[in-house]
């Protein structure tokens, strides 16, 4: 069975940092690209970043470019989301990501999801 288990949310001030965890089980980790959303309430589950299965190449949405980093540990079968100068705009819940597809951007590419962390960016 596979498990994506995030942790690392919670309430920072604006101007802070957080750093993301997801750890994977139950699947070939190094097979599968890893990818972040993040959704509101009432909203729709938007792409963060992704990471190719090597972790050679990646991408993000323009609001987060320069200030966040996503990167992986194939070793440990978890990959992170470095989150840094955030704004209250970036409060959502946010949710790993694990897909065959090679840069799944869209939600329909992802083949496993987590059941996300919130968090909470005050101004």
């Amino acid at each position: 069975q596979v498990q994506l288990v995030e942790s690392g949310g919670g309430l920072v001030q604006a101007g802070g940092s957080l750093r993301l965890s997801c750890a994977a089980s139950g699947l070939t980790f190094g097979y599968y690209a890893m990818a972040w959303f993040r959704q509101a309430p009432g909203k729709e589950r938007e792409f963060v970043a992704a990471i190719t299965r090597g972790g050679i190449s990646t991408y993000y949405t323009d609001s987060v470019k320069g200030r966040f980093t996503i990167f992986r540990d194939n070793a440990k079968n978890t990959v992170y989301l470095q989150m840094n100068s955030l704004k209250p705009e970036d409060t959502d819940v946010y949710y790993c990501a694990a897909a065959r597809a090679a840069v799944p951007k869209k939600v329909e590419l992802v083949d496993y999801w987590g059941k996300g962390t919130p968090v909470t960016v005050s101004s």
